[in-house]
């Protein structure tokens, strides 16, 4: 009779596992739009169904629609490209079709090292050069480092129209960690500033003493993924030591904790700090992951292309496992994460960036030597 139960509780779990990945089976085909792009790190989407895409080495490349790559876009300010560093992330304004102006973010040299900043251009009707560069932020101080320079970008809105403002994510630059603690400097932060480099004056730290004005939250280790919501809540996610990524829900002054908590440790074990978890006055993550999955890239899924139970849902890169992390949470949107699911994990390539297109349709960049645009179609 033993044996019997046991029979039957075996077999019931094997047949709730079976449902449960037919339920969750992968529903997208990769299609390839380009390939042979070197590092890519970031996708936008340009009118008339070309692309723009940003190579790590420092180079921006317009797309063809049929997948031509053209040659590189000229007029770009030199990039300290070692490392980590390079040409990162790329936007178009909100107002593109009209002002032609994109913003980039990248490591820019200096005579003390390197930092993160962005510029703001405008791409020339011809789609060759860069006109009216401009550098409307470079975090401060610039260090010796080639790692850890966050450089995520997302637009502003009130309401559910822009506002004419930008975050960006900036890393504490991993020989600084301790900095990520404090208000006078840049690293480990995410800022907020006007499209002309201007402060806000509802910024939160703007009448502190000491600290840095464009500061709208800290405690962040190496932010590479930054999407605001359709609800206007703005998401992060980071990446941890040894263990600790984390996905963040941004609200301005909070702090979140980075070195003085982490889920993660040290490289090669330990503990870091103290190590605690959690602590007074510091944010806890909405979801983190051990081990880490190196993330880079965020979308949200906002069309019906994939079906209806995948609107609301949250997309992450992995790096380390290479695979596109399908988040469901128990709310469009918003929520806590209640299953995740890898997809494209038989291609074996590092997810670098995920985007939701104009045709509703999800694309992702590869990375690495011979980095591809791939194009999610549903099965």
């Amino acid at each position: 009779m033993r044996n019997m139960t046991r029979w039957i509780k075996t077999t019931l779990l094997a047949s709730l596992a079976s449902l449960a990945l037919a339920a969750h089976a992968q529903t997208v085909r990769p299609e390839v739009v380009a390939q042979g792009l070197e590092h890519p790190w970031a996708l936008a989407f340009l009118p008339q169904g070309r692309f723009l895409v940003t190579e790590r080495p420092g180079r921006l490349r317009v797309i063809e629609a049929d997948g031509r790559i053209n040659a590189a876009v000229s007029g770009l300010p030199d990039v300290a490209a070692r490392g980590q560093g390079g040409l990162l992330d790329v936007m178009l304004d909100g107002d593109f079709a009209r002002n032609r102006t994109l913003f980039l973010c990248f490591s820019e040299p200096g005579a003390d090292g390197n930092s993160t900043a962005l510029v703001r251009a405008k791409l020339s009707d011809d789609r060759t050069r860069l006109e009216s560069v401009r550098v409307i932020f470079s975090a401060k101080p610039k260090v010796a480092s080639s790692a850890h320079f966050g450089c995520r970008i997302a637009e502003s809105q009130a309401g559910d129209q822009p506002d004419g403002l930008l975050f960006m994510t900036l890393g504490e630059r991993f020989v600084r960690k301790d900095d990520a603690q404090t208000l006078n400097n840049h690293h480990g932060k995410i800022i907020r500033i006007g499209k002309d480099g201007r402060v806000p004056a509802d910024n939160p730290f703007v009448n502190t003493a000491g600290a840095l004005p464009e500061i709208w939250s800290y405690g962040h280790r190496n932010p590479q993924g930054l999407a605001l919501s359709p609800k206007g809540v703005l998401w992060a996610h980071e990446h941890g030591p040894q263990g600790g990524d984390e996905i963040n829900l941004i609200e301005p002054g909070r702090n979140y904790g980075w070195p003085v908590i982490t889920y993660g440790e040290n490289y090669g074990g330990g503990p870091i700090g103290d190590g605690l978890g959690a602590k007074a006055g510091m944010a806890q993550p909405l979801h983190y992951w051990v081990p880490s999955i190196a993330p880079s890239g965020m979308a949200f899924v906002a069309s019906a292309r994939y079906g209806q139970a995948w609107v609301g849902d949250l997309l992450v890169g992995s790096l380390k496992f290479g695979y596109l992390d399908r988040i469901e949470l128990n709310k469009p949107f918003e929520g806590k994460v209640m299953r995740e699911h890898k997809l494209l994990a038989d291609l074996g390539e590092r997810i670098r960036d995920v985007r939701q297109g104009p045709d509703g349709l999800l694309y992702v960049l590869t990375d690495n030597a011979r980095g591809r645009l791939l194009r999610l179609q549903p099965k």
